[in-house]
C-alpha cells in the first residue's frame, strides 16, 4: 500500500526531499514573524473574497482573524520559529484538523492558487524561500488530500482478492 507521503509526492509532482527543503534553512529567522502574518493575511483575504461559493464555504465556519492566526502560527512553527501554534492549540495534527473539510484535489488546487498569489504579493519573501515554501505547500496540500481519501476509504475494506467490500459494522 502506498504511503500518504508517497501519494502526496505523486499527486503534487513534488519529491519528498524538495517538499522538506524548508528544513534546510530557518525561514522564520530569514523572513521574520511579520512576513508570515502578511502572507497569511493576503491568503485569507483572497479566500474570504473567493468568487467560487463551493471553495469559500469550506472556510465558512471560521472567523477570518482566527484562520489567519492559526495559519501564520503554524507556518512560523513549521519553518523554524517558536511553537506558537502548539502552545495555543496543541499538536498540529494536520490530517485530523482538516478531517471535517472536503479536502479534494480540486480544493487543494484552489488553495494552492490563492497561496501562490499571496506569495507573489508578499515582497519580503525572496525567490529561494518562495520555491521552498511552494514545494512544501504543494506537497502538504496533497498529503491532506491523501488523508481525506484514506478517511473515505475507511468506509470500505479490500478483501484479499483486491475487491472492494463494505466494512463490517
Amino acid at each position: 500500500m502506498q504511503s500518504l507521503q508517497d501519494k502526496a509526492s505523486e499527486w503534487s509532482g513534488v519529491k519528498r526531499e524538495d517538499a522538506f527543503a524548508i528544513d534546510e534553512v530557518n525561514l522564520f529567522q530569514k523572513l521574520g514573524l511579520q512576513t508570515f502574518v502578511n502572507l497569511s493575511t493576503k491568503f485569507y483575504n483572497r479566500v474570504y473574497d473567493e468568487e467560487e461559493e463551493w471553495f469559500r464555504s469550506i472556510f465558512g465556519n471560521s472567523k477570518k482573524e482566527d484562520a489567519i492566526q492559526n495559519q501564520y502560527e503554524f507556518f512560523v512553527q513549521r519553518m523554524g520559529g517558536p511553537p506558537l501554534y502548539s502552545q495555543r492549540k496543541g499538536h498540529p495534527a494536520l490530517i485530523g484538523r482538516h478531517r471535517p473539510f472536503p479536502v479534494t484535489h480540486r480544493a487543494a488546487e484552489r488553495w494552492l492558487h490563492h497561496m501562490q498569489l499571496a506569495l507573489d504579493e508578499t515582497p519580503d519573501i525572496d525567490a529561494d524561500s518562495k520555491v521552498r515554501m511552494t514545494n512544501f505547500f504543494r506537497h502538504t496540500a496533497f498529503f491532506l488530500v491523501a488523508g481525506d481519501e484514506m478517511k473515505n476509504q475507511n468506509l470500505q475494506t479490500q478483501c484479499k482478492h483486491g475487491i472492494q467490500q463494505p466494512a463490517a459494522p
